[in-house]
């Protein structure tokens, strides 16, 4: 059996299997079917991510995106070539806040029940709020709303709202209201990790859990969902951590669909019967830089080796051309936010001339020295993530040519914290897209309290960068906004803490079929097979 870890001798040899069987048809995978008998309305398919973990206070769904519960608000996708709208789910409208943003009012539907039958109200969404806020539930995502001072519930005569009142001006807070909520009842404290939730949910959407293992998830149609019942009315989702055994699988007919990393979906292109569906996303990989070793300390050599990288190259060659270059974590789709010439130019000889300026020479080895110190460092690098492998050792192979010596080393994430002052990790960002202010503030502020240990791991940050992130996410004036963080692109490239690389596009394949979908929306960081094309499976149509 194939390891995860996969080399790349490993992937040509699947990508020669793929070719040798590519002009067979893919076989039917099982299938129920509709009430006419003749018209397949089952959807199955390859994960690799574990299943179960369905509990929305320690983080599931935090986006709106899920078969089984719905947010206040959701995603409106017209593309992901642009962020996404948010159109009201739960909620009857979009909220209304204050004119300082410290207070913002949803109205909630009526008529609403979750999977048990319970009725949905606005005690359900100030319990999960607070559940998720709650210190004995250890949250993982509390820190993304520790803005919300109290939430409260009232009725009106246009029927029940919320309000959330905030500790301070977020004018982000809408994307705060895609966070899935889940029935009281079941929100009976202690620890998120140790709910019932996670591998019994009970939601309020289009599908319902009616079977889990393992290795094997089926939802089916919520014959009671509020909105339109799906017309796809079965979802069973296998788990198959090993990419090779997920691409002959999917190959062989097995699955509608699944994910792969992008030169194993591209063995796929040429493949008849399957297309390659790739998401853009604001999920960027890059290496963050030690602050407790001597050579990477100094921000010259911090600015020098992001003018080493060849990005573009990374991008044709490790992402097989499915991403893009990225110099911070602020992407193009930000629109006017993005500052197009906050970038690190490919010049290898001006990094070199820098180098020499702060006082490195060649050692005898090749190896820059100055004094004692060798301009080396170690990135440590996740080891069941073979992306991650290869975007490290193309790094490392462009720092060797500037005389700079960069070793890798394969690490739980367990084993890198202890050491986290000493190494340089591969990282990858982005979780939350649909706000540029948790794009930016947590990786390139300077550490606060509540900062978690893998945002902005070197600690480095400037008092004007902090200033203008601080700003930023206060602030009501939106064409202040944009100019604030244009000023914090800028402003990092004096300074800058990691060696961003690139922002990834989601590889998907899918196996050819007659359903209509709507676009594929942009993406997060973590992601999988409730995204890509199927992360608006409920509103598929024929």
């Amino acid at each position: 059996m194939l390891t995860r870890l996969m080399s790349r001798a490993g992937v040509a040899l699947i990508a020669g299997t793929l070719a040798l069987t590519a002009c067979s048809a893919p076989q039917s995978a099982t299938r129920t079917s509709d009430q006419s008998g003749d018209r397949a309305t089952r959807i199955v398919l390859a994960d690799a991510y574990d299943l179960g973990g369905f509990n929305p206070i320690s983080g599931y769904g935090e986006l709106g995106v899920s078969p089984l519960y719905d947010g206040l608000m959701r995603l409106d996708s017209s593309g992901d070539d642009r962020l996404p709208a948010f159109a009201p789910a739960l909620a009857t409208a979009p909220p209304t806040s204050n004119a300082d943003f410290t207070e913002w009012t949803v109205p909630l539907r009526s008529g609403v029940t979750f999977h048990d039958g319970t009725s949905f109200d606005a005690a359900d969404v100030v319990a999960t709020y607070e559940a998720v806020l709650d210190p004995a539930s250890a949250s993982e995502i509390a820190s993304a709303f520790e803005m919300i001072d109290a939430v409260t519930g009232q009725a009106t005569d246009a029927g029940e709202s919320v309000t959330f009142t905030l500790k301070y001006p977020y004018a982000d807070f809408p994307a705060r209201l895609l966070l899935v909520i889940a029935p009281s009842e079941k929100l009976t404290g202690g620890l998120a990790s140790e709910s019932s939730l996670n591998r019994e949910p009970v939601g309020t959407g289009p599908y319902r859990l009616a079977e889990l293992s393992t290795d094997r998830a089926v939802f089916v149609v919520n014959e009671s969902y509020w909105g339109s019942v799906p017309q796809v009315r079965e979802l069973t989702t296998v788990h198959l951590p090993d990419d090779g055994a997920r691409a002959m699988r999917v190959a062989a007919g097995e699955f509608d669909g699944t994910v792969l990393p992008p030169a194993l979906a591209k063995t796929f292109e040429a493949r008849n019967g399957f297309s390659v569906e790739p998401a853009r996303s604001a999920d960027w990989r890059g290496v963050s830089l030690p602050a407790d070793v001597a050579f990477t300390a100094d921000p010259q050599v911090r600015i020098a080796l992001n003018l080493a990288v060849d990005r573009e190259a990374i991008v044709s060659k490790v992402l097989a051309g499915y991403g893009t270059a990225a110099h911070t974590p602020v992407s193009p789709m930000y629109g006017d936010a993005f500052d197009p010439e906050a970038a690190f130019p490919f010049d290898p000889d001006r990094a070199r001339a820098m180098l020499a300026a702060a006082g490195w020479t060649p050692g005898p080895d090749g190896v820059l020295v100055k004094g004692d110190d060798r301009a080396t460092f170690t990135v440590a690098v996740s080891p069941t993530d073979s992306l991650r492998r290869d975007l490290a050792t193309a790094f490392a192979a462009d720092m060797k040519k500037i005389g700079v010596e960069v070793k890798l080393e394969a690490l739980g994430w367990d084993k890198i914290e202890p050491r986290i002052g000493d190494l340089g990790i591969l990282l990858g960002g982005g979780d939350k897209p649909y706000s540029l202010d948790t794009q930016v503030f947590a990786a390139l502020h300077t550490p606060i309290d509540g900062t978690a240990v893998w945002d902005n791991p070197g600690r480095f940050g400037t008092p004007a960068l902090d200033a203008a992130l601080d700003e930023a996410r206060r602030t009501a004036d939106e064409s202040r906004r944009t100019t604030l963080y244009r000023e914090v692109q800028s402003e990092y490239l004096t300074d800058p803490s990691y060696v961003f690389l690139a922002f990834l596009e989601h590889t998907y394949v899918v196996r050819d079929s007659d359903w209509k979908r709507a676009p594929v929306t942009v993406e997060p960081h973590a992601h999988g097979v409730n995204w890509g094309p199927w992360w608006n499976l409920a509103t598929w149509t024929r």
